[in-house]
This record gives C-alpha cells, structure tokens and sequence, in this order.
C-alpha cells in the first residue's frame, strides 16, 4: 500500500445482534484494517463469520456495536452517494429491458434519465460488453450476463468504492471463471476501490492485491496477505508457483482445525 490516507477504515470495529429471545450473537469482534485508493481487496472466511456485514458496515446499512468505520478520514453515519454494491446475485428489474436496468439508479435518484445518462449507460454496456443487448429484456441474458449488468448498473453513478459481495457465486464455474477475467479487465478499465466477499480461495488469488483472511465466527481479521502475483493478470497467472503457495498458505489458515 502507499503512504497516501487510506480509503476505508475500520478501528476496533465490533457488531453484535440482538436475536427476538433477547440472545445476542457476536458477528465481528475487533476489526482493525484499511484499504488504499484504488486498491482491490477480497475478503475470506468461513460461512456465518461476518463478511456480508462488514460489507453493510462500509455501506451505512448497519452501524458498529463498538469502534467505528471511516471513508476518507469520516465516519460511516449514512449510506453514501460514492460506494456502488454488487450482490450475489444481479436483482434485475424483469419490467425494464437492459438499459433500463443500468439507467435504474438516475429513474430511482432523481425521477427521470437524461440523454446524457443514457449515453453513460450505453458507454457502460460497451465496457461490459453487452452494448449489442442493450434493448434485450433480462429473461434472454444468460446467469453471467445479468451479473454484468449489474456491475454496469452499479458503475453508472460512478463511485469511488466498489463493494461486491459474493458477485460469482450463483454461476457455473466456468461462467464464474470468464466473470473473474471480465472482472479484471473491467477494473483495470475503470479503476475503483473494491472491497470483494469471497468464498473462493483461487477467485481471491487472482483478482486481489491483498486478501483478508478472517477467523469463524465471532469474525476477526486472522491475516492479511499480500499478493504476490504481478498485474495484468491472465490466465498464465493460474500456473504461476506463486500462486498455488498463496493457496496453499490460505487453505492451512482456514483449516487449521481440520489438521491431522
């Protein structure tokens, strides 16, 4: 990382729920990390250890039990205009075709969309490449489609900060595979912050330059590894030694409980 301010920031961050008997359950437990302007950092971890609520912590959906979480020096009180977020699954409007879909954000913000805007989102389609399908409806896309406008739709207003939680999960793995290649050519592109939820150790090797190894739950930060691999990345990157060690490496953190 560089000496610059950091983009995000979490400081002694704990979240605790409170169940309908009354029980609490400890999500997160002293989260302490940052990441750098335009730096791409995935996050790994078991189910249930808190991953997607790290993601709602940086978006202002939720708000920490104890510490606290900065964007560019202030704290997180609100949803914020500069943070695009990709679910795990593209949650398309089926009523709108595929421009309506990535010109959804100007409809729902300010009630109309603009020529200009819809020139934006027409740019967009083209970076993703899907401007041939622009006036297609969402039932004809295929699952790596739809999730591509999707990351389209969440780049229209432009933010700073990408959060991406789990974006690949619910395709084929060879889908998911060609999604993680656009994924990098996209960000390369159209460079942002990007903070990506992760249940693939290799999806996480090759898309990141650091990756958050997190502890079950109560979620805590394990390990913070550095990627090693250089940029641009391709598919020479899934055969360099270097790549297979770091896999490795993260493989024994996660299931060090199931050594022998």
């Amino acid at each position: 990382m560089s000496d610059t301010p950091p983009v995000i920031s979490f400081s002694g961050v704990d979240q605790v729920f409170t169940r309908d008997d009354r029980t609490t359950v400890t999500a997160l437990k002293d989260l302490n990390f940052t990441v750098g302007r335009h730096e791409f950092v995935a996050v790994l971890g078991p189910s249930g250890c808190g991953k997607s609520t790290l993601l709602r912590l940086i978006a202002g959906l939720v708000f920490p039990t104890r510490g606290k979480v900065d964007i560019y020096g202030q704290q997180v009180v609100e949803p914020r205009d500069e943070i695009g977020i990709v679910f795990q699954r593209p949650t398309l409007l089926p009523w709108f075709n595929v421009l309506g879909n990535v010109t959804f954000p100007f409809r729902h913000k300010y009630g109309r969309v603009t020529e200009a805007e819809k020139a934006r989102a027409h740019e967009l389609l083209k970076l993703v490449d899907l401007e041939q399908f622009a006036t297609s409806s969402i039932d004809q896309l295929s699952g790596g489609m739809q999730q591509r406008v999707a990351i389209a739709r969440a780049l229209l207003l432009d933010p700073d900060i990408m959060l991406m939680d789990e974006p690949f999960s619910a395709l084929d793995a060879l889908t998911r595979d060609e999604m993680s290649f656009e994924l990098l050519r996209i960000w390369t592109e159209r460079p942002k912050t990007v903070l990506f939820i992760t249940h693939s150790i290799p999806e996480a090797v090759l898309l990141a330059d650091r990756i958050i190894v997190m502890s079950p739950r109560p979620g805590a930060v394990r390990e913070i590894l550095d990627v090693p691999l250089p940029r641009p990345r391709s598919f020479d990157s899934l055969s360099d030694p270097r790549f297979n060690a770091l896999a490795n490496h993260i493989r024994s953190r996660l299931f060090a409980r199931h050594a022998a």
